[in-house]
């Protein structure tokens, strides 16, 4: 398995330190095969190459089974016009490896219960996967930039039944997998593209009768995913909105740091913590990992098809949690022991290589 690492920006260098490490350790745990190298990407490659995407690291990619990246953006960059700063080289990056299809789950997590500013009662049990479509509506449509005379500013938001088709096949395979219920998310009653959405969406759902269908316009998913989040199973929507959901979704976790997402759907599989770069704590060693570390279990569960290397590290994160260490963005108020990140990711490699020990002895005997 061939995976090249993108630290990029900002905290992302530090948590992709210990999402790689951890991902090391636990291929070689259960005897993976497993070849990396890494690769600028964002701001970091500017400063480097004058690109945020060099020819390099686009060869270096494709050429890969999957991507692990950090997190792309800084403020340095912000006097560059739109095209030329760091997230267009996030955004190639996925135009080049092809994936569509954006999995972003969220989950109550018991020992971070008391971290959520809502009440217990509200979202304890919740278990969620947002369904991103990537490729598409106002990121990539076409035309988009500024009026000659800089007083004006267009961004199109365009879909085809074909993209919408194939990330909706993604969503109702994901809820035949879970709890069989997808909601579809839209605006239908302003967008021309949403009610596109939503026709194209029904029409698939035809083939999946055993998933159960609802729609809702994203503002009241909005308030839907903080006032009763456990109604929610698959969640299927379109780049922008999911792009904005997904982050929403943080608050049931306590922290945008504990989500990791997957990109599937092209040759090459992506994997990245849903968090940005956050320049404000980079370099001091306080950033969660957490949410880098679980994107490399989706790495071994989507790309590698080893699901017991994917939950040892899910065992891990929790066990981790269940034992008290917090990274500062989880912690709460007063309390006194705060881990680092690289402490928490060290902690977390040594118990998924403990949990791989067990699971390699079992199958010995």
């Amino acid at each position: 398995m061939k995976v090249t690492i993108l630290p990029g920006d900002g905290i992302g260098p530090e948590v992709c330190r210990q999402s790689a490490h951890v991902l090391a350790e636990v291929a070689a745990a259960f005897d993976i095969p497993l070849e990396t190298e890494e690769h600028l990407v964002g701001g970091a490659a500017i400063n480097a190459t004058g690109s945020p995407f060099p020819p390099e690291t686009e060869a270096a990619c494709v050429s890969s089974n999957a991507v692990l990246l950090g997190a792309v953006g800084s403020p340095e960059f912000d006097h560059l016009p739109p095209q030329e700063r760091p997230e267009i080289g996030l955004l190639k990056l996925r135009q080049a490896l092809g994936g569509f299809a954006n999995l972003r789950p969220a989950a109550a997590v018991p020992a971070l219960i008391d971290s959520s500013p809502l009440r217990r009662e509200i979202f304890e049990g919740t278990d969620m996967l947002i369904v991103r479509e990537l490729l598409g509506g106002l990121y990539f449509g076409q035309p988009r930039g500024f009026a000659d005379n800089d007083t004006e500013a267009f961004n199109t938001m365009r879909y085809s039944v074909a993209e919408v088709e194939r990330v909706a096949h993604v969503a109702f395979q994901a809820a035949r997998r879970r709890r069989k219920k997808l909601t579809s998310v839209d605006k239908a009653n302003v967008l021309e593209t949403s009610r596109l959405w939503r026709q194209t969406v029904t029409k698939v759902a035809g083939e999946y009768p055993d998933v159960a269908l609802d729609h809702l316009f994203v503002d009241a998913c909005a308030m839907h995913l903080v006032t009763d989040p456990t109604r929610f199973d698959v969640i299927l929507t379109e780049n922008l909105f999911g792009d904005i959901l997904s982050d929403e979704a943080a608050v049931l976790t306590g922290s945008l740091g504990m989500l990791p997402s997957a990109t599937i759907g092209g040759a090459v599989d992506l994997y990245e913590p849903i968090h940005g770069s956050a320049p404000e704590i980079a370099g001091k060693n306080v950033a969660n990992p957490l949410g880098a570390i679980a994107s490399a279990a989706m790495l071994f569960r989507y790309t590698a098809k080893n699901e017991e290397a994917a939950v040892a590290i899910e065992d891990a994160i929790n066990w981790v949690l269940n034992k008290g260490h917090r990274t500062a963005d989880i912690a709460e108020e007063g309390r006194m022991s705060i881990s680092s990140t690289t402490e928490m990711g060290a902690m977390v490699a040594a118990r998924a290589i403990e949990f791989a020990n067990v699971k390699n002895a079992y199958h010995a005997v």
